[in-house]
């Protein structure tokens, strides 16, 4: 849920912070006191288009901050979309968004700190909330979208599972077919240009042992004369020379033996010196037999230079590495067989190919008859929904239009809305009043609140041009809805703002000679006082206050 939303310097608003809570979140205030400012500024720190032209008078920038507490379920895919965007993911399933505007001109935006483009806010704005208003972030009117309330709806999973299934390996046939069939001329080629790759690979004779053991033969044939002169030069100082270590060490047993007949001690001495003499004698015969290994002939080097040279040609035209060379060799080789006999199999994936065409279509058409179903149903459903919202005369309907198959169906879902009767039905991204829509969406909602993912729903004027019974109504649903999303909802309505858990209104102040908007959380004598004032008495007559106090006690927000 968004839990905390910091705007500074954006339009007449200076500095608020608004703490919002689980469940309905009502928000009121006089017109003009900017309350329809904070839901401009949910847009821009969700990757809306920003202006510099929003920027306070005299301010450097405006700035937006959203904080999200965000569940398992919504986690994981923002996490997934951070990763991808090489961001770090939540820590604890805490979300930090923000959305700097200079007044110059550009800005900044930043996820957890890290800076991202814009984009990346709209990815993860469309994760995280959907807003019903005079704004474009409305997920209801995205096709894609409406397949997938649709199908959650209808409970078409187990169809479109089927469906899928069927069409990526017809997807995966159809990528094999194209890439065996083509120009002859241009097949001749490939066919000529793998079958050089394979003969050049497999005349070297690669095996594991030209990788590092190579490189490591030849740098000690490449130093082998060094080597020798150094190694033989150590085997002489530690037992090939008359002063050599080991004669040294065998003086000082000699010494320790004589000085043991008055020192005691010194026979461990002794001791200790003819293991030392010992370890000398290993190191020298170890290394000893290294040398006589040691093969400084110019020839044994000229055919480790050509090996190498050969080795580190192969992994430039197909490596980089040893290994990426064995694996072009197998690719080619499977590549060129498929070439081969690629009459053979071209009529073979044919068939196959005609088989998984039947099959997709038989699964399409399955998936197509339960979507028709659940269309239906969704439809009345919703039409029912849009009586209590005031609609009393509108229908709400489900298209469903044949299509080529596709990744998703054979099905084209396109949801419909007529506001009166004799008028066409019109698709509800053609539908121009932002009130309409926003009640079309709740009435949507109503419905499909179980199965929309997005945990955050954002309603601004969704009570345009409705009264107050119909206004309880929109209270009732948005109530209903905010069972499973947190809903934020801009009202002038007292019948729906009483439905609300947390009410907070939005007033304009004049400070200084500049207009300044502010926000609270009411409390409950707060809260009777804004419904008056919304009845449009408040401060007239006891009456209005006492029947403030009865609308939050029928919504069952009234004093217990």
């Amino acid at each position: 849920m968004l839990s905390h939303l910091q705007v500074k310097n954006l339009a007449v608003v200076e500095s608020v912070e608004v703490a919002f809570g689980e469940g309905l979140n009502i928000i009121t205030g006089e017109t003009g006191a900017g309350k329809s400012v904070l839901m401009g500024a949910l847009t821009l720190v969700l990757g809306g288009r920003g202006d510099r032209s929003a920027v306070r008078e005299g301010a450097k920038e405006a700035s937006v901050e959203a904080e999200f507490a965000l569940s398992p379920e919504t986690e994981k895919p923002v996490d997934a979309l951070l990763e991808e965007a090489g961001l770090p993911v939540c820590e604890e399933g805490r979300l930090v968004v923000r959305r700097t505007l200079s007044a110059t001109g550009g800005g900044r935006c930043l996820v957890n700190d890290s800076s991202v483009a814009a984009a990346t806010l709209r990815r993860l704005g469309a994760l995280l909330v959907d807003i019903h208003g005079p704004y474009d972030n409305q997920s209801l009117l995205s096709e894609t979208f409406q397949r997938r309330l649709l199908d959650a709806y209808g409970g078409c999973a187990p169809q479109r599972g089927a469906y899928e299934e069927a069409w990526g390996r017809l997807q995966g046939l159809r990528d094999r077919l194209q890439a065996l069939q083509g120009d002859a001329a241009d097949v001749e080629a490939e066919m000529e240009r793998l079958r050089y790759a394979v003969d050049e690979i497999t005349r070297a004779n690669l095996t594991p042992e030209d990788g590092e053991e190579l490189s490591e033969r030849h740098a000690r044939a490449a130093n082998a004369e060094e080597i020798l002169s150094l190694g033989q030069a150590a085997s002489a100082l530690l037992s090939d020379s008359d002063d050599s270590v080991f004669n040294q060490l065998a003086a000082v047993q000699q010494q320790f033996t004589e000085l043991a007949r008055i020192l005691p001690e010194a026979s461990d001495w002794r001791a200790e010196a003819q293991s030392v003499a010992v370890q000398v004698q290993e190191l020298s015969r170890a290394l000893d037999e290294k040398l006589s290994a040691m093969d400084a002939d110019p020839e044994s080097l000229q055919k480790l230079d050509e090996r190498v040279t050969l080795v580190q040609r192969l992994k430039r035209k197909y490596g980089p590495t040893l290994e990426d060379v064995f694996e072009t060799l197998k690719r080619h080789e499977a590549r060129l067989r498929d070439l081969e006999s690629r009459t053979e199999q071209i009529e073979r994936l044919q068939h196959e190919l005609d088989a998984a065409e039947a099959e997709v279509q038989k699964r399409g058409a399955a998936l197509t008859k339960k979507r028709s179903a659940a269309s239906t149903r969704l439809g009345r459903a919703v039409t029912l929904e849009l009586h209590d919202l005031g609609f009393l005369k509108a229908g709400f309907d489900i298209a469903l239009t044949a299509v080529p198959p596709g990744p998703s169906g054979m099905d084209a879902v396109d949801f419909g809305f007529a506001p009166n009767p004799g008028e066409p039905r019109r698709p509800l991204k053609a539908i121009a009043s932002s009130g309409e829509i926003a009640r079309v969406a709740l009435a949507a909602k109503a419905v499909l609140a179980e199965h929309d993912v997005i945990p955050l729903l954002v309603f601004d004027e969704i009570d345009a041009n409705i009264g107050g019974e119909v206004g309880r109504a929109v209270g009732e649903k948005l109530r209903r809805v905010a069972k499973d999303h947190q809903v934020v909802c801009i009202t002038h309505l007292p019948q729906s703002a009483v439905f609300g858990e947390h009410h907070f209104v939005v007033q304009k102040e004049v400070v200084k000679n500049r207009t300044c908007t502010r926000i609270r959380e009411l409390d409950e004598a707060g809260r009777v006082d804004e419904i008056a004032r919304m009845l449009g008495g408040k401060g007239l007559t006891s009456v209005v206050e006492k029947h403030a106090l009865e609308l939050l006690t029928a919504a069952g927000r009234g004093r217990k």
